[in-house]
């Protein structure tokens, strides 16, 4: 979508309100308590759920059920066709990195280069690095072996080497398309989706040193781990670092060559810098310029992805000695895990579709513009309210974003894209027992869950108002 298509989508004025403001505040609350109670409690999907949701705020608010119906299926539909094709790019280019053995060459280059000081601060980056392209639970499972062994070998804390890396992952979930969480914010509050990837990285980088290796200074103080003997075998126990073997193993079994770090990271950067370019083509160059056109259709997010995606076919697949039919049952494979996903994101788009035909995010935004709050710490404690009660990342975003979207008629581009990120740092807040990733970082590092709160919740927490900081820090200047 061009800029001006979001621009003008973003100045379409909101519903009014279909009933007093009473009604609508308890229609909120009472789909919002419905989406939480069934996730946390009765463990309901949270596609279920947040359909449900969304029925019982119509109903609840006065809208007709055909109505609410209809309004469900249109922002179910409009998010699908916005970020769902996207986020399968996506999942392919990361399975592509993952069984070619790319992922593994970044890692053992950077991490195989750094001295036991400069350790955590290259794990910060290979999280970085691999939670690009890759889902969160994707990435810590490629890592989790990289993390153990560095461990040892250095003699530091897992803790020290390990919490750098979770928020080099975590922070790209939470920051920087194309994430499902940033990208159905960026399609419920039409951002720009350029400049939003642009501040993301300004946010992040700093956010990622703060919450990583800074912090797991004293997280390592705190708590003292071991790292297990599970992945150290043969001769590769008494080898340093840099002793990476040049060989990765497909589902077939096969052993075939990596491709090269330069190649790797070449690929893994490309899709980044087509949607940086298209951004500061629409900021430095006039339209109609012809470079500036060539740069727009390339940074499209869908053809930038769907490059990676084509080039990564070359480099990754053919790069790494696979054959065409194992490249594409590598795309094939990549599908689908990320089903969940897709659902999640476009009835968390339905839900927005609801409140905003209900009027409810109209009463929102006049709260907001009479109260003097800033909108973008509102829209973080709002992520953050969400994220607790749910323990889902990606449940905090859309539902905050929708509740969120009026207001962007007030807000520039920058701002908007602000927006965005505000929510998406108070989307990771303080992971506890109700989200899944904590019991994933609990059971992989072998934590207590006390020690678990002192390290992974702390982090996560440490990430979520770090980037906050960082937020209002560029809102100053934007």
């Amino acid at each position: 979508m061009t800029a001006p298509a979001l621009t003008a989508l973003a100045l379409a004025p909101p519903e009014e309100p279909i009933a007093g403001g009473g009604r609508l505040v308890l229609a909120a609350l009472a789909g919002i308590l419905l989406i939480v109670t069934l996730i946390t409690w009765l463990k309901v999907h949270p596609f279920l759920s947040l359909t449900l949701g969304s029925l019982l705020v119509g109903g609840i608010a006065g809208l007709p059920m055909a109505d609410a119906v209809s309004g469900f299926g249109e922002g179910f539909g409009s998010t699908a066709a916005g970020v769902g094709a996207l986020i399968a790019l996506g999942a392919m280019f990361g399975k592509l990195l993952a069984d070619s053995g790319g992922a593994d060459q970044i890692v053992d280059t950077i991490v195989g280069r750094a001295g036991p000081r400069a350790l955590p601060w290259a794990m910060a980056l290979v999280g970085a690095l691999i939670g690009l392209p890759m889902f969160f639970e994707i990435g810590l499972v490629l890592l989790m072996p990289v993390i153990f062994l560095v461990a040892r070998r250095s003699g530091l804390s897992l803790v020290r080497v390990g919490i750098p890396a979770l928020a080099g992952l975590s922070a790209m979930h939470g920051l920087v398309p194309p994430h499902p969480g940033p990208l159905v914010a960026i399609d419920a509050l039409k951002a720009d989706l350029g400049v939003t990837l642009a501040l993301g990285v300004l946010v992040a980088l700093p956010t990622i040193a703060v919450s990583g290796p800074l912090f797991a200074r004293y997280a390592a103080r705190w708590v003292d781990v071991p790292a297990p003997t599970l992945y150290e075998t043969g001769a590769a126990a008494g080898a340093g670092t840099d002793a990476a073997v040049d060989v990765t193993k497909g589902d077939a079994g096969a052993a075939r060559r990596r491709p090269s770090f330069g190649v790797t990271l070449v690929t893994v950067l490309l899709p980044v810098v087509l949607m940086m370019g298209k951004a500061l083509a629409d900021i430095f160059l006039d339209e109609g310029d012809h470079l500036r056109t060539v740069l727009d259709n390339l940074g499209t997010p869908l053809v930038a992805l769907l490059i990676a995606v084509i080039v990564a076919m070359f480099t990754f697949g053919r790069g790494a000695g696979m054959s065409l039919r194992e490249v594409s049952g590598v795309l094939e494979k990549s599908l689908p895990p990320i089903a969940g996903i897709l659902l999640i994101v476009a009835a968390g788009g339905g839900f927005k579709q609801t409140l905003v035909d209900t009027g409810i995010g109209k009463l929102v935004a006049d709260w907001v513009a009479d109260s003097g709050l800033s909108v973008l710490l509102l829209a973080w404690v709002v992520a953050v309210l969400i994220r607790l009660a749910t323990g889902s990342a990606t449940v905090a975003t859309v539902t905050a974003a929708g509740i969120m979207a009026p207001l962007v008629t007030s807000l520039s581009s920058g701002e908007t894209s602000l927006l965005v990120l505000a929510i998406g740092a108070g989307s990771v807040f303080f992971s506890h027992v109700n989200d899944a990733g904590f019991w994933l970082v609990k059971e992989y590092f072998g934590l207590s869950v006390g020690q678990n709160v002192k390290t992974w919740s702390l982090m996560e927490t440490v990430l979520s108002v770090t980037g906050l900081v960082f937020v209002l820090l560029l809102d100053l200047v934007v």
